[in-house]
C-alpha cells in the first residue's frame, strides 16, 4: 500500500544518544515587522537582531532574545519550532500569522533526530541512500487550520556531500514503506550550534 501524503513538517523524536527528547525548547522572538506566517514543524533560521529594550511581548520580556526567520535555500539551520505563545488576539491560532509579534519555542539542540516526509519526486528515497545527505524542499507556507508545516525532504538532492539533513533511516512505523511520502528520521547537518561563524 502507498504512503499517505501528509507532511508535518519535522518532528522531533530524540537525541542521537537514544535518549528521548524531553521538550527542552528555547524562546525566540518573532517582530512584528516580520512580514511572514509561520508554522509548527518549520526549520528556522537566526535572524540578524534581537528583541530590544521595554519590549514585552504576552507577558515575557523580549531585550536580547534572539530573533528568528524562516529559511532559504541551503541555509544552516537553527532549529525547528514546536510551538507558540498563546496569540492574545487570537486564540485558537495555531501558527502564526504574518507581522506579528509572538514568541516561538524552538527545538535547537544541534544532536536531535527529527521524523520528517520526503516528496513525491520520481527519484524518491532508496536503502542505499541512508547515510547520505539531503535538503528540504523550497519553503511554502503550511496549514493555518492545523497549524502545522508542510516542510519535505527534497529526494532529487540526495548526495555524499554536505547538505542540511543527514538520512538516518526509515521511521519505525505502521504502513510506512521506502517511496514517495515516506517518513525518514533525519539530523540536522547544517546547525548554527555546529559552526564557528555567526549570524
Amino acid at each position: 500500500m502507498a504512503n499517505t501524503d501528509a507532511a508535518f513538517g519535522l518532528r522531533p523524536v530524540q537525541h542521537l544518544d537514544g535518549s528521548p527528547w524531553n521538550g527542552k525548547v528555547t524562546s525566540y522572538y518573532i517582530p512584528s515587522t516580520y512580514a511572514s506566517t509561520l508554522f509548527v514543524g518549520d526549520p528556522v533560521v537566526s535572524d540578524a537582531d534581537a528583541g530590544a529594550a521595554g519590549v514585552v511581548v504576552y507577558g515575557q520580556d523580549v531585550e536580547g532574545m534572539a530573533s528568528i526567520v524562516r529559511p532559504t535555500a541551503g541555509s544552516t539551520l537553527r532549529g525547528v519550532i514546536v510551538g507558540f505563545s498563546p496569540l492574545q488576539s487570537n486564540l485558537e491560532s495555531l501558527h502564526n500569522p504574518a507581522s506579528t509579534a509572538r514568541i516561538a519555542y524552538v527545538c535547537d539542540a544541534p544532536d536531535v533526530i527529527y521524523e520528517v516526509q520526503e516528496d513525491s519526486d520520481a527519484g524518491a528515497l532508496v536503502a542505499a541512500d541512508v547515510g547520505k545527505n539531503v535538503d528540504m524542499i523550497t519553503y511554502a507556507a503550511g496549514s493555518t487550520t492545523t497549524g502545522r508545516s508542510i516542510i519535505e525532504l527534497d529526494s532529487s538532492t540526495v548526495v555524499s556531500t554536505t547538505a542540511q539533513f543527514r538520512i538516518l533511516g526509515l521511521a519505525k512505523k505502521p504502513g510506512n514503506i521506502l517511496g514517495s511520502f515516506a517518513k525518514f528520521l533525519v539530523v540536522i547537518n547544517e546547525h548554527e550550534f555546529k559552526t564557528l561563524g555567526g549570524v
